[in-house]
């Protein structure tokens, strides 16, 4: 099975600079990524190595995720547009 990958400079990639910008410069913005790549690489390990885990782990893993991402868009958004 082909793993989609997540990572925030494909998913936004309209953003490269404000999500280097908010990395470097945003504490909470920083922790929200650091989560959500972490998140990310589970997510990508347990569906690449095909390990037993219960559908509900992965889905509420994948809900978290997109919960993190909206957080980090909403961020994003404000920084680009100078707020």
């Amino acid at each position: 099975m082909e793993i989609e990958h997540h990572d925030l400079h494909h998913e936004f990639p309209e953003y490269l600079d404000s999500i280097h910008a908010l990395k470097g410069s945003n504490e909470s913005f920083g922790g929200l990524y650091d989560e959500y790549h972490q998140l990310t690489r589970e997510v990508e390990r347990l569906e690449e190595e095909d390990l037993p885990v219960h559908d509900f782990t992965i889905e509420n893993m994948k809900k978290q995720r997109v919960l993190l991402k909206d957080q980090m868009y909403r961020m994003l958004v404000a920084h680009k547009n100078g707020n």
